[in-house]
Parts: structure tokens; sequence; C-alpha cells
């Protein structure tokens, strides 16, 4: 399996939740969106322990196993298609959480997160997890 963490199933691996580490274990290969990225690094910039989160994220991406996605045309494509869609069925959700469902999509990848709201995303392997 192709799994794609999203920012909360990133966090839940980190804080060691076996569900969560448990998936990671047993992927094939483990993805992470520039979009996810950019969400944890504003919350290490807004908590007090920048050094120690960003040290911990640095080691997560050496990881041979894990590998960085990046937007392209075709995300943005389905990002138009998906927002689109949602909002003809009055099914809205997070910006961010729409390019992240781009990419899964895109690449064909299972997306692992504990947001309810990706069950409204049609086409979307989702693999759901419980909130803390």
């Amino acid at each position: 399996m192709r799994l794609f963490l999203d920012t909360n199933a990133y966090s839940a691996m980190v804080e060691g939740r076996p569900e969560v580490v448990g998936r990671f274990r047993q992927a094939e290969e483990v993805m992470i969106s520039t979009v996810v990225l950019g969400e944890l690094l504003y919350g290490f910039h807004n908590g007090s322990r920048y050094e120690q989160n960003r040290q911990l994220l640095e080691e997560f991406l050496r990881d041979p196993q894990v590998q960085i996605v990046t937007l392209t045309l075709t995300t943005a494509e389905l990002f138009g298609e998906i927002f689109a869609s949602l909002r003809k069925r009055g099914k809205p959700i997070p910006t961010n959480d729409i390019w992240i469902a781009a990419q899964a999509i895109e690449n064909n990848f299972s997306l692992l997160s504990s947001d309810p709201h990706f069950g409204f995303v049609e086409r979307l392997s989702w693999l759901s997890f419980s909130p803390r």
C-alpha cells in the first residue's frame, strides 16, 4: 500500500499511536504532501518546541521509505473538480484538505487521516483512525 499522511496522521505517528504506527510499518511507501509539510511547519512556528519538532520532521523525511509529493497541473485540475463537486453537494471542507485529497487521487494513494470530512470526497481511498 502507498500510504499518504495527513497532518493529524503524522502527529499521531510521532506520538506513537499504535493504530497509526502499525499502518506506517505495513506500508510499502509513505508519502507526505508539501501542503502537509506547510501545515506542520506553521504549527511548529506557533508552538514552543520548534527545534525539537523540526528535528523530528527532518529525521522522518530522511527515512528512505518516505517521499515528499509536490503539486502538479493534474493536482490543480483535480482540486478544481473536487472543490466544485463538494460545493454543489453542500459539503465544504478546508481548502488545504482539498489539495491533499487531489494529490491522493492523482497518485492512487491511500490517505490516512482522522478528519471525517474526507469521507465526502468521491474516488478518494481514505483510511480513518480515531481522533484523540
